[in-house]
C-alpha cells in the first residue's frame, strides 16, 4: 500500500504542469535535481527485527540512541525524511536516503544502535523522487517548537 502511494505522489508531482516562469536554476542545482526536477534517492522500509524482548527501560534506552542517530544522519544531510508508521504491526517507519546506491544506504543503515541490536530491520530499494525532498529538513527545523 505503502508503495503505491508513493508511486502515486511521484506520479503527482512529474504530471503537474511545467511553469517555466517558476524554474529556479540555483536551487534546481543545489537540490541535485534532474530536469524533471527529481533525484535518486534510496528508501528503507523499518521492519521488526527479530530481537525485540529488551527490557522497557532497554528498549527506550534504543529508541533514543535510535532517533539521536537520525538526528546526525540528517544533519550531515544523508537522510532527508523519516518517520514511523502510527499503526502497530511489522512495518515500523520509513527513511529516505540522500544516497544513489543501496550498499552506501546500507553501511548507513548499520550505524542505527536499534538495528545493531536487532530491534529494527531494514529494506533497502533504489528510488525516484522530488528533489524538493532535499529541503525538508531545513523547512521541519522552521516548524518544530520542539526536538524529538
Amino acid at each position: 500500500m505503502l508503495v503505491t502511494l508513493l508511486g502515486a505522489v511521484a506520479a503527482l508531482v512529474v504530471s503537474l504542469p511545467l511553469r517555466a516562469e517558476s524554474y529556479d536554476a540555483e536551487l534546481a542545482a543545489r537540490v541535485g535535481a534532474d530536469e524533471y526536477g527529481m533525484k535518486r534517492y534510496v528508501m528503507a522500509m523499518l521492519k521488526s527485527g527479530p530481537n525485540r524482548s529488551q527490557s522497557e527501560e532497554e528498549a527506550e534506552k534504543l529508541q533514543r540512541a535510535h532517533l539521536d542517530n537520525i538526528g546526525r544522519l540528517a544533519e550531515e544531510g544523508k537522510l532527508v525524511l523519516a518517520g514511523p508508521f502510527l499503526e502497530e504491526g511489522a512495518l515500523r517507519g520509513i527513511y529516505i536516503f540522500n544516497v544513489t546506491s543501496v550498499e552506501e544506504a546500507k553501511a548507513l543503515t548499520e550505524s542505527d544502535p536499534a538495528i545493531k541490536a536487532g530491534r529494527l530491520v531494514m529494506e533497502l530499494h533504489p528510488w525516484y523522487g522530488s528533489a524538493a525532498l532535499m529541503e525538508v529538513n531545513r523547512l521541519h527545523h522552521k516548524l518544530a517548537k520542539k526536538a524529538i
